[in-house]
């Protein structure tokens, strides 16, 4: 298995999805809660990504095994059947992977506590349920949900909780703080499957997969897809107004003109090698901007006090 073939079955590409909640989490534990563990990030990070990748792999490999197009998805489309990958080798480096990613994490519990370990079980549940099971999140209406919610609010919250477990408390302020900071990443990360089920409806439909897409349509999918770009912006400005980031992270609204852009093109076309990445594009700008601008103000703060 080349490198290219490896990168685009963990679906490289969209792995900002998983790695800038957590650099989000890093930059609120800085900012907000006043604390930082760099250690234990690194560890949190590397486990992070290794179960994201198992889970795409998962996700590839349940789809190849499961389809019921055999000639033309499983064979030409999907990445084992196109690139001739073994599926056992395959099924092996996903379990390994899980495997490394769980005992990273439970190191990390016995430094942070207990919390983590309920976290991380309820973010290894949905992973491996996205992908796999009689019937797989990621083939369901509650796809978009589980996706933005998993890894857009929990990574935040884990990487703070990891950064800030000393002195870390469950109240609803911190929750609320975390969620709305994070909301832009959940509602770009719940987009990018969004997108992806917009674009494959006829697809899905030959595969049996009943996505939100079969229920509500290509028109009002297509909606809902503008109106979370719309509200992604709104959180970013809420979170500056409350105190909750600082006003370096108001440069993101830049990224509207190009948001409105994109969303053009895909309301133009729905086609997945044409159009789907107008959404990646979306998530890897809108949630790399906000990190970065988010970080540029801390270090502007720390520079000006």
């Amino acid at each position: 298995m080349s490198v290219k073939v490896f990168l685009e079955l963990v679906e490289i590409k969209a792995k900002t999805a998983s790695i800038l909640p957590c650099l989000l989490g890093l930059c609120l534990s800085s900012y907000y809660f006043h604390s930082v563990n760099w250690g234990l990030t690194l560890i949190f990070f590397v486990a992070m990504l290794l179960f994201n990748m198992a889970v795409d792999m998962l996700d590839n490999y349940h789809d190849y095994t499961h389809a019921v197009d055999t000639e033309h998805y499983q064979q030409k489309t999907n990445i084992i059947g196109r690139e001739h990958l073994s599926p056992k080798l395959v099924f092996g480096l996903l379990v390994t992977f899980v495997v490394v990613a769980a005992a990273l994490g439970i190191y990390l519990v016995t430094k942070v506590g207990l919390p983590l370990l309920w976290m991380g079980i309820f973010c290894f549940a949905v992973g491996i349920l996205y992908s796999s099971g009689p019937f797989p999140l990621s083939g369901l209406p509650v796809g978009e949900f589980f996706s933005g919610f998993t890894m857009g609010f929990m990574i935040t919250l884990i990487s703070v909780y990891v950064n800030t477990y000393q002195h870390f408390t469950w109240d609803a302020l911190s929750l609320a703080t975390i969620f709305l900071v994070a909301l832009p990443d959940e509602l770009w990360i719940s987009n990018l499957l969004l997108a992806n089920n917009i674009c494959d409806a006829e697809e899905d439909e030959d595969n049996r997969r009943i996505t939100i897409v079969h229920f509500i349509g290509k028109p009002a999918a297509l909606r809902a897809f503008a109106v979370k770009n719309v509200l992604a912006f709104l959180a970013i400005g809420g979170a500056v107004a409350l105190g909750l980031a600082p006003w370096a992270t108001l440069l993101t609204f830049l990224l509207i003109p190009f948001v409105i852009k994109q969303t053009r093109i895909l309301f133009a076309r729905q086609v997945k090698k044409e159009t789907f990445p107008t959404a990646i594009r979306i998530l890897l700008l809108g949630s790399l901007v906000q990190v970065v601008t988010f970080a540029l103000g801390i270090g502007i703060e720390n520079l000006l006090s």
